[in-house]
């Protein structure tokens, strides 16, 4: 955190390399905002800097309404050895966003048992991270969950208490008059009327600077036919995504995300079957995109590579992306692209959306679970693949846990979990296991050994061969960040820079 003369520096220049990990509390309004807020700066005399819009909340002040806290970026998960409490503390505040929206809602102890430490040593060094309590972190997270669909949504009140988390109606409206000192529908009054063609968009910032044609560049390469298409600007697709309040009904629909560059955000736009899912489905939008990377940090790193401010592409279906990356073993993305299309004119399920070039989901896993292996291979897949998928597809359900967040054993072996499963899976190497990490987990030092693009683009830098032992040094310079490397050596490969989703 930085000192108040620093942070008050930040707050004059509205910089956004500082939005979602610096805070405003001006004590005159009784209103908290995100640094890059364009309302009348503040006396300083007035302000008190938070390192989490949790903390200004417990210090009982309100998010603003115009600077909004709750569509803030959140912030990138590095591994370091150096500092084992404060990476166990935000890894649980990291699983923390992806649960907080469940009707059980995750419990310390839950919470505890996934990190392999106590329930105290957790409240110990949450509180000493955070400055606040794990429950008093969940329920800002709920808050603003809240706050974001009724202002970004026609969700019922109901609905939007259902949504964020809260069991009852009757907790939301108690929460929300506690900690905001007004009623849910007071608050949808005062929002401003914005009409969007195809409804309400969710609003979802970044820090600049980030690359939206080279994500889109490398999303279209593999992009298969009827799941997903390049929109302007932005990208349509459609999505299978589990009930959050229901288990084991899915919601089938579609999305779509375009980027708002002058105003540093994207907006995302939702099928009115997937709202109900948006506590579960935001995170995931933003590990999607990348939007909680700190560029500055990775840029600092990786400085000697090309394509400054690339973002790491991820996935908002991990067990599409796993299928996908088994069918990309040894073979070429646009090989790995025609047996996914095969695969989703097969057991994908028709959807209904606005554009005629996404109509099918990808398949669910209880469906190529039960997928006869003569089947599987009639589609153009050798045995070796078809044994994999099914062993993954049989796994998923204790596999899914370990892909929502990352959260690693101990100091000692800073790899996902997620890493060592996918591994005892047949057919499954580190190759795969890493490449999952990297996409479907977001695992920003995911490194998959022996990358023959990687070797190639080495090698293109170098002026002479690289091998896997050499890359592999190499690599070492680049931690906690080789993730960030590998797509950007993936992208140096390409013999012109994209300039537009379409091309």
């Amino acid at each position: 955190m930085l000192d108040d003369n620093a942070a008050y520096a930040a707050l004059q220049s509205r910089d956004a390399r500082f939005d979602g990990q610096l805070f405003v509390g001006v004590t005159s309004t009784g209103v908290y905002c995100r640094p890059v807020c364009r309302v009348r700066t503040p006396l300083q005399r007035n302000c008190r800097f938070f390192a989490s819009a949790a903390q200004a909340e417990a210090a009982r002040f309100r998010p603003c309404l115009k600077c909004r806290p709750e569509v803030a970026p959140g912030q990138r998960l590095a591994w370091s050895v150096m500092d084992a409490s404060r990476t166990l503390a935000r890894q649980a505040s990291a699983w923390l966003d992806t649960q907080a929206s469940l009707p059980d809602g995750p419990h310390v102890a839950q919470l505890a048992q996934r990190l392999g430490i106590s329930d105290r040593h957790l409240r110990r060094i949450f509180q000493a991270e955070h400055g606040v309590t794990p429950l008093q972190y969940l329920q800002t997270r709920r808050l603003l969950l809240a706050k974001q669909l009724l202002t970004d949504t026609d969700l019922c009140v109901t609905d939007v208490a259902l949504a964020s988390g809260f069991g009852s109606l009757r907790r939301f409206h108690a929460a929300f008059a506690e900690h905001y000192r007004l009623q849910p529908t007071e608050l949808r009054r005062q929002r401003p009327i914005v009409p969007e063609p195809q409804g309400p968009a969710l609003r979802l910032a970044y820090r600049p600077p980030h690359d939206p044609p080279a994500l889109w560049a490398f999303l279209a390469q593999r992009a298969i036919p009827g799941v997903e298409a390049p929109a302007p600007e932005g990208w349509r697709r459609s999505l299978q995504w589990p009930h959050p309040t229901q288990d084991g009904r899915w919601l089938s629909g579609w999305l779509a995300v375009r980027f708002d560059a002058p105003h540093a955000r994207v907006e995302l736009q939702l099928s009115p079957s997937l709202v109900a899912a948006s506590g579960t489905l935001l995170p995931a939008v933003r590990r999607w995109l990348d939007l909680d990377a700190q560029p500055e940090q990775v840029d600092a790193r990786l400085k000697d590579l090309p394509h400054p401010g690339m973002r790491l592409p991820g996935a908002l279906d991990p067990f599409e992306l796993a299928v996908r990356a088994v069918l990309g073993q040894q073979v070429t993305v646009a090989a790995a692209r025609t047996l996914a299309t095969r695969l989703v004119d097969a057991y994908g399920e028709p959807v209904d959306s606005p554009w005629p070039e996404v109509r099918r989901c990808f398949p669910r896993p209880e469906h190529l679970a039960e997928a006869p292996p003569d089947a599987l291979g009639r589609l153009g897949l050798v045995r070796q693949r078809v044994g994999a998928i099914g062993a993954l597809a049989r796994a998923w359900p204790a596999l899914s846990p370990l892909l929502q967040a990352p959260a690693p054993g101990s100091p000692s072996d800073p790899l996902p979990a997620a890493v060592q499963a996918l591994q005892a899976l047949p057919g499954i190497g580190p190759w795969t296991a890493h490449y999952i990490a990297m996409r479907a987990l977001g695992w920003p030092d995911a490194f998959p050994p022996g990358d023959v693009a990687v070797l190639k683009a080495l090698t293109q830098r170098l002026g002479r061969p690289c091998s896997v032992r050499e890359a592999e040094q190499l690599a070492e310079a680049w931690r906690p960040w080789r993730a960030y490397a590998v797509v950007r050596l993936w992208a140096s490969l390409s013999p012109t820079p994209p300039h537009s989703p379409l091309s």
